[in-house]
């Protein structure tokens, strides 16, 4: 596979080639903020400065996450957005849906950046947004300039922008993965049906009663079918590349681990074409990018293989008998899912190297 790094030389908020970023997390002690720390404080080009946590304020980080002892005891603060600005290169946004957009303001965006890892800038559509999250959008004013923040496909728009809306955890592995035979023009787009599954930290660290471990272990279960809020996410993403609406079939299933995803999505071939072919499609449409792996032929991934990484790893098989294509595709949710994808899009909006602090190697077991 390619090992092309993207370097870039542009600085769009002044030198960073010998200042460090100054970052702000705010939701610092969700899994996603958690994970955004443990990246950023290992980064070569990051101080960061602020951290706050409505549950925590007060506490020390190494309070909430033992982990952390005697590496950063940082204190946890209150909710406040205008502080970071003035302090902070970019804030990065680690909150459930509907609170990020009511703190996005002009006054804000002309003095840092900001990355949402949340819902909120994802869907450009506010009636889409209202429809799925039953909540209105507080700033429906920034949506046509929120980038959609999937690096492989938007990397030249990231780098210019103010607001990031850092894709979701299925979505990154549902669209990377099916984004090649869209683009080639090799299924028939309306009869893609993505089957999903994710470890338990992807419903977030806020006690809930079907992750209880007496609730999800020694079990499997299909939820959201039919309503996952990251079904309009992938269909307005696909569309795009495709250029033309698609429907498609989304259903999300949790698994008794403690991270990763794992998709395997459906689609009939309107062509006769092999796995080999197809695989060499893969490779060609993703040639230049260090984080997605495509897998040789008759190989699949499993979430243990990206494991506390950025990686996203593919696999192909068609299957002549029903003349469908079957991708696999495997991310672990709180790195390329959610927290190294962040990291990534960071990079590319500052002009540091794209990899930067996202070096690595999974950790298998």
């Amino acid at each position: 596979m390619s090992k092309t790094y993207h370097i870039y030389i542009s600085y769009p908020q002044g030198e960073t080639e010998n200042n460090m970023i100054k970052v702000g997390i705010i939701g610092a002690t969700g899994y996603a903020g958690h994970e955004l720390i443990r990246l950023l404080y290992n980064h070569p080009k990051v101080e960061i400065i602020h951290l706050s946590s409505r549950s925590y304020a007060g506490k020390k980080l190494s309070e909430v996450y033992h982990n952390f002892t005697g590496i950063l005891d940082k204190k946890l603060a209150e909710l406040n957005a205008q502080q970071m600005a003035d302090d902070c290169d970019v804030i990065f946004f680690a909150l459930p849906h509907g609170l990020a957009a009511g703190q996005i303001s002009e006054e804000l965006l002309e003095k840092t950046k900001i990355i949402d890892i949340g819902a909120d800038f994802r869907l450009k559509d506010k009636d889409t947004y209202k429809s799925w999250y039953k909540v209105k959008h507080s700033a429906p004013q920034f949506l046509e300039e929120a980038v959609y923040g999937l690096c492989e496909l938007n990397r030249d728009k990231i780098k210019h922008a103010r607001i990031v809306a850092n894709p979701g955890c299925y979505t990154t592995c549902s669209i990377t993965s099916l984004a090649p035979l869209v683009a080639n023009k090799i299924i028939d787009n309306s009869t893609i049906i993505i089957d999903a599954k994710s470890g338990v930290s992807g419903s977030g660290r806020s006690l809930s009663l079907p992750t209880l471990f007496p609730e999800s272990n020694e079990s499997f279960k299909a939820y959201g079918i039919g309503t996952h809020r990251h079904t309009p996410e992938i269909e307005q993403e696909l569309s795009a590349i495709a250029g033309k609406d698609i429907i498609l079939s989304f259903t999300p299933h949790l698994v008794p681990m403690n991270r990763g995803i794992l998709t395997t999505s459906y689609a009939s071939l309107i062509k006769d074409i092999k796995s080999n072919e197809i695989i060499e499609i893969y490779k060609e449409y993703y040639k230049d990018e260090k984080f997605i792996r495509i897998y040789s032929q008759d190989s699949f991934p499993e979430t243990r293989f990206v494991r506390n990484s950025n990686f996203v790893d593919i696999g192909i098989k068609t299957d002549p008998r029903t003349k469908r294509v079957i991708a696999v595709a495997a991310i672990d949710n709180l790195v390329k899912g959610a927290a190294g994808q962040a990291v990534q899009n960071m990079n590319l909006m500052f002009g540091i190297q794209e990899d930067s602090g996202l070096n690595a190697v999974p950790t298998i077991i």
